[in-house]
């Protein structure tokens, strides 16, 4: 079935509160979209986010993002209207983190300690179905009182002896108690949220980092499932190698998966990791993909990437146990970046499609994957992704030779192309370009729909500042021509 789809963040939703969330601008762009034809809606990461506010650190591989919660939804008799209203911020066009986080952490914590018997009820039930809540809170609650990663907590604590952890538990019971209550409302939320959208038609095509950070719940509770020394440290870390972008490669720091004893436990941790996103979303992305058939690995004590070596990933060892798990399981792998033969043998055994964005299509070979004349029909087709400058804005980044390539190629005059809003000719004319391909899934940037430039790029990869910012308005949306989007969808098919 031909389809297509629109990427837009959870975070750059409209919404009085300083960020987008799960309330009630989430359920009516699902609404937007699906009028204009769209069968999908691809978000990043819900988890916790990291430095520079990235969706893709990793902080845990379960807990839901407390900013992401819809404070308008919360019961009046936890948080009157005037409560609520202290919290609005006048933030439209970006995302004000500083402001977000305090005050919806001041919101849901007064909500907490107001909560009656058959709430505690409700999150010991949500406790019971998902045991990874009680390492998540307990490590919370431990980093807020010490104020230092667990790395650096006193070792009855760092090693996680029971003595110490019983006495931590009983010290800090309210504050357990509170993470506990968020990952409650978090999920709540969600779920409903996406219940609405599904209904409406609309499959969820959500993101999984592929890595997680040190200093995140995951590492402190299960280390036997990383490649750490004897006091818990990384011995080798995650990163790419040197490229033509980057002569000394990039050095994620991300401690690197211990699959050899994985396997012997049957990939138990991080089945349950994927099955858990599975579940979470309709389809899923895997960001990273190729670091399961070989990943970059970097001596922890190295100063540049470029001193790695490539080792053998897991292969098809995991997708095989996921199989009899999730059988169905929709999974998108990320396959940008450098591939070879190998990986693209390993991702056609997989049977998962691959990535291809139409940015990437112009190195001057025919033979380029991401050439719309070249996509077999398992893809997932873009004309950029989260991470490239929207397409207006990449066409003015371009030399002029390169960008009259492209626009040779999708038959744009070199005196009409440059003109941005709903009837820019260029982003239209890259618009049709994926849309007409074998691909059987296409992906459009809300900015590619509206024909905006790159003041409204989502994120720009090694800038550690100023990204993830990006929220779209109400008036975005009267950006969007719906007669030609819709023509476009149906004219090849994916109506």
């Amino acid at each position: 079935m031909r389809k297509a789809g629109v990427l837009l963040p959870v975070s750059a939703l409209p919404g009085e509160y300083g960020i987008g969330d799960f309330g009630q601008s989430a359920a009516f762009f699902a609404d937007f979209i699906g009028d204009l034809g769209f069968k999908i809606w691809q978000i990043l990461p819900i988890g916790m986010l990291g430095p520079g506010n990235s969706p893709y650190s990793g902080g845990s591989a379960f807990a839901g993002n407390y900013l992401y919660i819809d404070i308008g939804q919360i019961p009046e008799r936890l948080l009157t209207d005037a409560e609520k209203d202290s919290a609005k911020i006048n933030s439209p066009y970006k995302v004000d983190y500083f402001g977000v986080r305090n005050n919806k952490l001041r919101l849901l914590k007064l909500a907490y300690s107001r909560l009656n018997p058959e709430d505690f009820e409700k999150i010991n039930q949500f406790k019971k179905r998902n045991p990874w809540l009680e390492d998540y809170a307990l490590y919370m609650a431990v980093r807020d009182e010490k104020g230092v990663d667990w790395s650096e907590w006193e070792e009855g604590l760092r090693l996680r002896k029971k003595e110490a952890l019983e006495e931590a538990r009983a010290r800090l019971k309210d504050e357990i108690g509170y993470y506990e209550f968020e990952q409650t409302i978090f999920y709540e939320q969600w779920k409903s949220l996406k219940k609405a959208v599904n209904e409406r038609g609309i499959e969820i095509f959500g993101d999984m980092p592929v890595y997680i950070s040190y200093n995140s719940p995951d590492v402190w509770a299960h280390p036997e499932n990383f490649l750490l020394d004897k006091e818990l440290k990384p011995v080798k870390v995650a990163g790419v190698p040197p490229d033509y972008f980057s002569p000394d490669g990039q050095l994620w720091g991300n401690p690197i998966y211990d699959y050899k004893r994985m396997e012997r436990h049957g990939y138990k941790w991080l089945l349950e990791r994927i099955v858990h996103n599975l579940e979470l979303y309709d389809m899923l992305r895997i960001d990273h993909f190729r670091g399961f058939y070989e990943y970059w690995a970097v001596s922890a004590t190295a100063k540049s990437a470029k001193e790695g070596s490539w080792e053998p990933g897991p292969r098809m060892k995991i997708w095989k146990e996921l199989k009899k798990i999730k059988p169905e399981a929709k999974i998108v792998a990320e396959d940008l970046g450098i591939i070879d033969d190998g990986v693209r043998e390993y991702l056609k055994e997989t049977g998962f499609p691959g990535m291809r964005v139409l940015q990437f299509a112009f190195d001057g070979s025919r033979d380029n994957p991401h050439l719309p004349y070249n996509y077999e029909k398992n893809v997932v087709a873009y004309t950029a992704t989260h991470d490239n400058d929207t397409s207006l804005g990449w066409l003015y980044s371009l030399p002029q030779s390169a960008r009259d390539e492209v626009l040779d190629y999708i038959g744009v005059g070199a005196f009409e192309w440059g003109a941005g809003g709903r009837n820019c000719k260029s982003t239209r004319a890259m618009i049709k370009a994926v849309a007409v391909s074998a691909a059987e899934t296409c992906i459009f940037p809300i900015q590619d729909l509206t024909g905006y430039g790159s003041d409204t790029r989502f994120n720009i990869p090694g800038v550690p500042e100023g990204n993830w910012e990006y929220r779209i308005t109400l008036s975005t949306l009267e950006d969007i021509d719906p007669d030609f989007i819709r023509g476009t969808l149906r004219r090849f098919g994916r109506i």
